[in-house]
């Protein structure tokens, strides 16, 4: 949860959950660093709406009935990989939109870019942020 920032995240793997450690930095270590780990994002806003809350995890106003951006809800999902630069050189040439890249904004060494349906995804190293020139 970080409640300071307004989302929680939630992590979902193929693991026993025998091995995934109390202590919750080091649960946050074990989940950037498990292979096939997914990142799921919820933005706060949403609870007081009625009915389902669509969002492409743009904070636009895509799926909102009154066209403004969106409030809260699903954010985005998150796919951790050996090389952040690396996958990034490769989703860039298969033509994805980026709106994030590694090196651009605050925290260096992740992504962010578009699926063909306009959702965000976000690339995360498998480990530590390691950051290039």
């Amino acid at each position: 949860e970080f409640e300071q920032w307004g989302f929680n995240v939630y992590f979902v793997a193929p693991v026993d959950p025998a091995s995934i450690p109390s202590d919750p930095e080091e649960r946050f270590a074990f989940c950037m660093r498990t292979p096939g780990c997914i990142e799921l994002t919820w933005n706060y806003g949403s609870e007081g709406e009625t009915g389902p809350v669509y969002n492409v995890g743009n904070g636009d106003a895509t799926g909102t009935k009154d066209g403004e951006a969106v409030r809260g809800g699903f954010g985005h999902l998150g796919i951790t990989v050996p090389d952040v630069y690396t996958a990034c050189a490769r989703f860039a040439e298969l033509g994805c939109e980026f709106t994030k890249t590694p090196n651009s904004g605050g925290i260096k060494g992740l992504a962010f870019f578009k699926d063909p349906d306009g959702y965000l995804i976000e690339v995360l190293p498998q480990g530590s942020l390691v950051t290039k020139p």
